[in-house]
């Protein structure tokens, strides 16, 4: 069965490309440094064996998925996911994984129906902290189970374009993050609820997104989402965002270097540009961000559903 999965999420993939883009555009894993992709590669190992000794465990499969996307082997991770539900549908980290890496090789609906799923299987259950497979420089998980799957499926909204229905999820983790006092959730939710209400032409409601967020706020490592939002609230400068050389990498495309950072800022700072009348400049902005080797990054997948 795992086999037949991978077979069928590979068909018609050009060699070595994880997926085609909203543009058709082939996507093969951007290059990692060889420090980095031996750590990896030495964490999913480990992964690997604690499989092997315990396959049935959850958290057995879920590490070995997390470990093998990170080397760029998304629809390998898929797979694993799959077997995963398999063996115990009713575990809902199988399908907020499984989505989100549906997000990244571009299948929104099947993403959109996991996130679905595994909103619906934590419905009423406490919620829990999810480790962080790439720990922040504080090594603070800065999120849970449950903000992660309200995240990413209001991500899917969004870029499915429906950004009406993006709003509940975005709404719900904004509370979340203010309850609990999350700042790095508090400003990721904000700023994709934010863009929604802009898109919308709910000027007011948007505004009012932003009034908790101040320049005080002790974010860990949202510090891009935070900038964006102090853009949009009107107390940074456009260019104190991007730099002249982060300009400079995105403007190379796929030849170029540009950062996740990059990428995320440019669609924010691409989006404030559309939903304020400077159409070609965002458009311009959105294609530099879809020619880059970041296409896993979410700005660069939000850039191709605003091309397409």
């Amino acid at each position: 069965m795992l086999l037949a999965l991978f077979l069928l999420l590979a068909q018609d993939l050009p060699p070595g490309a994880e997926a085609i883009s909203l543009l058709g555009r082939p996507l093969v894993p951007a290059a990692i440094p060889q420090a980095t992709r031996e750590g990896h590669e030495q964490r999913l190992a480990s992964a690997r064996a604690a499989w092997e000794r315990t396959p049935g465990d959850p958290d057995s499969i879920i590490w070995l998925g997390r470990r093998t996307a990170y080397l760029g082997r998304y629809r390998d991770a898929i797979a694993i996911y799959t077997k995963g539900i398999e063996l115990l549908p009713h575990e809902p980290r199988f399908y907020r994984h499984r989505g989100h890496r549906y997000l990244t090789v571009r299948q929104l609906d099947r993403a959109i129906a996991d996130l679905e799923q595994a909103a619906r299987l934590v419905r009423g259950r406490p919620d829990e902290v999810e480790p962080d497979g790439l720990p922040n420089a504080r090594g603070i998980p800065t999120s849970t189970l449950q903000s992660n799957i309200r995240y990413h499926l209001g991500l899917a909204y969004y870029l499915k374009g429906d950004f009406e229905k993006a709003l509940e999820p975005y709404r719900e983790d904004v509370a979340a993050a203010r309850r609990t006092g999350n700042n790095d959730m508090l400003v990721a939710t904000s700023h994709w609820l934010y863009m929604a209400l802009r898109r919308l032409g709910r000027e007011r409601d948007a505004a009012a997104v932003l009034t908790p967020i101040t320049r005080e706020l002790e974010v860990i490592e949202n510090g891009s989402y935070h900038r964006l939002l102090l853009l949009y609230k009107g107390e940074l400068p456009v260019d104190s965002l991007l730099s002249d050389a982060a300009r400079g990498r995105l403007a190379a495309g796929a030849t170029g270097e540009a950062t996740v950072e990059d990428v995320t800022i440019g669609y924010g700072i691409g989006n404030w540009h559309w939903y304020n009348g400077r159409k070609e400049e965002a458009t311009r902005l959105w294609r530099q961000i879809a020619a880059t080797p970041q296409w896993a990054a979410f700005g660069a997948l939000a850039a191709e559903a605003e091309l397409r």
